[in-house]
């Protein structure tokens, strides 16, 4: 799936023939509850057991990635998405991350990455679902779970996007906020720019390390 802009807001569409359901950040019809917070294991294979305890309850800590092109980090917030924080963590922590690239750059906009076939389609085999609050604002510098459009309010993998526009994204409250960038902003700059107009990097940028740090 991926980004369009038409007549001032952000319009998702499917690409491709086989309909690639998490490649990028899409739009789902909200229900008329809030999706409760939970594991949900996928049938079949499991690449990874579901995430053990990485935060505390609503405790804070940081994500320091080390790419090809610089450090950033990234503070989480646990108390504002226990869930889908504590699963960041969790896959941070276990090396996940490490030799991962960012898929999807739109400049201007978002860079996406955390998908271990780097081509939109990949997650850890299982996901959990952490609704935003009502209203979320998708601010610089945020840091939210991309999921696909079949996925409720709040699902994460583990493919996240980072928010590089000067100004809020016109996003709906669908995606769970993990936290911000609170070091190397200039790095996710970067990164931001090196997108083509197909959304797709035009140099290699890749997550040489991605560790749980300032516990």
């Amino acid at each position: 799936m991926a980004l369009e802009r038409s007549k001032g807001k952000i319009v998702f569409a499917a690409i491709g023939v086989l309909a690639l359901v998490a490649i990028g950040i899409l739009v789902a019809l909200p229900g008329d509850d809030e999706e409760p917070a939970r594991v949900v294991v996928k049938e079949g294979s499991i690449e990874r057991p579901a995430p053990g305890e990485a935060l505390a309850q609503g405790e804070r800590a940081t994500v320091r990635f080390e790419t090809n092109l610089g450090s950033f980090e990234v503070a989480l917030d646990g108390e504002r998405s226990p869930i889908a924080a504590n699963n960041f963590a969790y896959l941070a922590r276990s090396g996940f991350y490490d030799g991962l690239g960012f898929h999807r750059i739109v400049p201007g906009f978002v860079v996406q990455g955390g998908d271990p076939r780097g081509d939109g389609t990949g997650g850890p085999g299982y996901r959990v679902v952490d609704p935003p609050e009502r209203g979320a604002i998708y601010e610089p510098g945020t840091v939210a779970m991309a999921k696909s459009a079949a996925d409720p309010r709040g699902a994460a993998g583990s493919q996240f996007f980072i928010v590089t526009a000067d100004r809020p994204i016109d996003l709906p409250a669908e995606y769970a906020i993990v936290g911000r960038v609170a070091a190397g902003r200039s790095v996710v700059e970067e990164i931001g720019r090196l997108g083509g107009p197909d959304e797709r990097p035009t140099a290699t940028v890749v997550i040489e390390r991605a560790r749980l740090i300032g516990k």
